[in-house]
C-alpha cells in the first residue's frame, strides 16, 4: 500500500507535517497531573468551538465515531423515551440500527438519497409526544447537509432533546450548540480534525448529562457516566489513545491561535467551491442540492460506474477519491475537501478527472 498517496476521502484525511512529525514519538504514561492539565485544555477547546453552553462537558471515547454514536443512544435514550430519527443515507440508517438493537422506541423519516431535510417533514410531527430527534448534520454518504437551525427551532418548540451527529461537518460547516438548540454532539477525529482514526467525542450539555447520570446502562465500556465522572480530573475510565490525545491538542491549540474554527471553515468552504468550479465541464452532477463543505457527492451524467472511477483512480493516477458501498457502490463517488488540502493537490486532481474524460472512463 502507497501511503504516500494523495488523499481526497472524508476520513482518514492528509494530516500537517507538524502532526506527522509529532506523531512519531513515543508515547507517554498518561495517569499524570501532565496529561490531565491537557485532557482538560482539550475539553476547554472543544466545547468552545461548538458554541456550547454553560457547563457542558465533553467525552472522550476510544473508539471510532460510530463507537460514540451507540454510546450517544444507549446512554442518552431510553425504552421510556420517543424517538424520531432522521435516514436520508448509510449513517442516518446506522442510528436505525443503533435504535433497534437497544430497544428505544422511534419512528424513521426517511428520505430519499440526496433529498433535504424540510419543514414539512418536520410538521407532521408537532406535539405528538416525541422526546428525542436523532440525525446527522451532514450526511456523509450522499452529501447532503441539513438545516440544523429549522430543527432545532422544531426541537425547541417541542421540548425534544436533539443527538446531532457531526462527525464529518465539525469544524467543515457552521455549528452551534446554543443556537440550534442541540442536547449532544459526537465528533471524529479523522475529519476535519486531521488527525489519526480511533477517537471520537460526544459533548454533553447539562440535560444531556442528566439524561446520562440518571440511566442505568448495561454496559463497561460505554457507561458514559463513568466517563464523566473520571474527566473530572481530566482522566478516562480506561487507556485512552494518548498519542492521538496529543495530536488532539497540538491541533486545538493551532487552531485556536489562527482564529479559531471559522478561519478552517472559511478554507474547507474555498476549498470546497475551488474543486466544483473545477468539474464545470466535466459530465459529473453534484448529488445533494444542499451539500456540505466538507465533501463532494458526485454522480456520472454518462452513466460511468461510480466504484470504477475510484478503482481508475486510485490504481492509474495513485489518488484516493471516496467510494460508497451498497445501493450507492455504482451510482456515488465522493470527494472529500477535508484535513490537510491545498489548491494544488486539488489541480493534480482535476487534472486526473479531466484526462479520465478525454479516454472516456468519466
Amino acid at each position: 500500500m502507497n501511503r504516500n498517496m494523495l488523499n481526497f476521502t472524508v476520513g482518514p484525511v492528509m494530516m500537517d507535517d507538524t502532526l506527522r512529525l509529532e506523531n512519531s514519538e513515543q508515547i507517554p504514561y498518561f495517569r499524570t497531573p501532565e496529561f490531565s492539565a491537557i485532557m482538560k485544555e482539550n475539553e476547554s477547546y472543544l466545547c468552545q468551538f461548538l458554541d456550547a453552553p454553560k457547563d457542558s462537558r465533553m467525552i472522550f471515547m476510544t473508539g471510532s465515531g460510530t463507537a460514540s454514536m451507540e454510546a450517544a443512544v444507549m446512554n442518552v435514550f431510553t425504552a421510556q423515551d420517543k424517538v424520531l430519527v432522521v435516514n436520508g443515507g448509510s449513517f442516518g440508517h446506522r442510528f436505525v440500527e443503533l435504535c433497534t438493537i437497544h430497544g428505544i422506541p422511534f419512528t424513521e423519516i426517511h428520505l430519499n438519497y440526496g433529498e433535504p431535510l424540510t419543514q414539512k417533514h418536520l410538521d407532521a410531527f408537532n406535539n405528538q409526544g416525541y422526546t428525542g430527534l436523532i440525525m446527522q448534520h451532514h450526511e456523509t454518504s450522499t452529501g447532503v447537509l441539513y438545516d440544523l437551525s429549522m430543527v432545532g427551532a422544531f426541537c425547541k418548540k417541542n421540548n425534544i432533546f436533539l443527538l446531532v451527529d457531526a462527525i464529518s461537518s465539525f469544524m467543515a460547516d457552521p455549528l452551534s450548540m446554543q443556537q440550534d438548540a442541540i442536547g449532544a454532539v459526537i465528533m471524529g477525529s479523522q475529519k476535519a480534525m486531521a488527525l489519526p482514526p480511533g477517537l471520537s467525542f460526544i459533548c454533553a450539555t447539562p440535560k444531556a448529562i442528566q439524561r446520562i447520570t440518571s440511566h442505568k446502562v448495561s454496559s463497561l465500556y460505554f457507561n458514559l457516566a463513568d466517563y464523566l465522572t473520571n474527566g473530572e480530573r481530566g482522566q478516562t475510565p480506561f487507556t485512552p489513545a494518548v498519542g492521538t490525545l496529543l495530536l488532539l491538542h497540538t491541533q486545538l491549540k493551532k487552531i485556536a491561535e489562527q482564529g479559531g474554527v471559522a478561519t478552517i471553515i472559511k478554507h474547507t468552504q474555498e476549498i470546497a467551491q475551488y474543486f466544483r468550479d473545477g468539474i464545470k465541464d466535466l459530465p459529473l452532477k453534484n448529488y445533494s442540492v444542499s451539500p456540505s463543505n466538507a465533501v463532494t457527492a458526485l454522480t456520472s451524467t454518462t452513466g460511468k460506474s461510480a466504484y470504477d472511477i475510484f478503482t481508475e483512480m486510485k490504481d492509474k493516477y495513485q489518488i484516493y477519491i471516496c467510494p460508497n458501498g451498497g445501493e450507492l457502490k455504482d451510482l456515488i463517488f465522493r470527494v472529500g475537501h477535508i484535513g490537510y488540502i491545498t489548491k494544488q493537490a486539488l489541480d493534480t486532481l482535476l487534472a486526473a478527472l479531466h484526462d479520465m474524460h478525454k479516454h472516456g472512463a468519466l
